[in-house]
């Protein structure tokens, strides 16, 4: 009895040992990346400094660079709709409350909160850090005043002769900053979605299949039952075009070991979603970057 005690108590101890080890591992390892982060940019500034004259690409290791959707769209009045916006369900949306993680500019995610049909209620979207948050929020500002220009102030009128002959509110007549709200956070790390599109990706490569895991954890305890993660992963291609923005982005590439292919079990096996729906196969007839597959998966 005395011996088999003595084996449990040492048990207890290794495992008890190995968490603190695991724990302290962590710990270095967000160090490493904060440092790596900031030689990073102190490398880009003192480059600057020495060759004034020189133009230096500027590297986005957190997303798709500022603007992205511009090139994608177009931008003002000109632009196109986003083609993904087709695909997506006006159930999953109304009467919701909605979280785009990893927005850019916010231009898609005002679009969907604009289409008057569903009279959704979009409260909460949150941005990737990589950019400072005055200009983030002139960004913010001007993708809405594209958006207003290019929209045709149209009103519902299906309900015509209904009670008080009331008509549905028109989406001009709506004040966007009731609908839509910004905020600029690191959502992997904040203690506190629906909308999860091309962003897996960078979370990925900045804070590798940990990160990425715990990510997909935090999205199904958020979710209501019945909620919908609306994800479009992006290929292992685009990861290997992307893997040497920064150090931790070179490092965590090396060490990945769950690829896209291997979302879908892990969400469904590991994480608890119930079921996951395949909304399209790709985007015939659509550029390049918009073809990807988007899946809906319900918990």
């Amino acid at each position: 009895m005395a011996e088999r005690n003595e084996k449990k108590r040492k048990r207890i101890e290794n495992t008890q040992k190995q968490q603190i080890k695991k724990q302290d591992g962590e710990v270095k390892k967000e160090e490493r990346d904060g440092n790596s982060e900031e030689m990073a940019k102190s490398g880009q500034e003192t480059q600057a400094k020495s060759n004034p004259n020189k133009k230096f690409k500027k590297v986005f290791p957190y997303g798709n660079y500022k603007s992205y959707y511009g090139y994608r769209i177009g931008k003002g009045p000109e632009r196109e709709e986003d083609p993904r916006i087709r695909v997506l369900k006006k159930e999953w949306f109304e009467g919701k409350d909605c979280l785009d993680i990893g927005c850019n500019s916010g231009v898609v995610t005002i679009q969907i909160a604009l289409i008057e049909e569903a009279f959704w209620y979009l409260r909460k979207f949150v941005k990737m850090e990589f950019a400072e948050k005055k200009n983030t929020n002139n960004t913010n500002v001007k993708a809405v005043q594209d958006v207003n220009e290019s929209e045709q102030c149209t009103t519902k009128s299906s309900n015509k002769g209904a009670d008080n002959g009331s008509s549905h509110q028109s989406s001009c007549e709506r004040n966007l900053s009731d609908i839509v709200s910004f905020r600029q956070e690191n959502f992997v790390r904040s203690r506190p979605h629906d909308k999860h599109l091309s962003v897996t990706k960078w979370i990925h490569l900045n804070w590798g299949d940990d990160g990425l895991i715990s990510a997909f954890a935090k999205i199904w305890r958020l979710l209501r039952p019945g909620g919908v993660l609306v994800l479009e992963p992006q290929p292992w291609s685009s990861y290997e075009r992307n893997r040497t923005v920064s150090e931790t982005t070179r490092s965590n590439y090396r060490d990945i070991k769950y690829r896209p292919d291997f979302f879908r079990e892990m969400l469904l096996d590991k994480i608890g979603f119930r079921r996951v729906e395949v909304v399209t196969s790709n985007l015939s007839g659509t550029r390049t970057g918009f073809n990807r597959p988007i899946f809906a998966y319900y918990k």
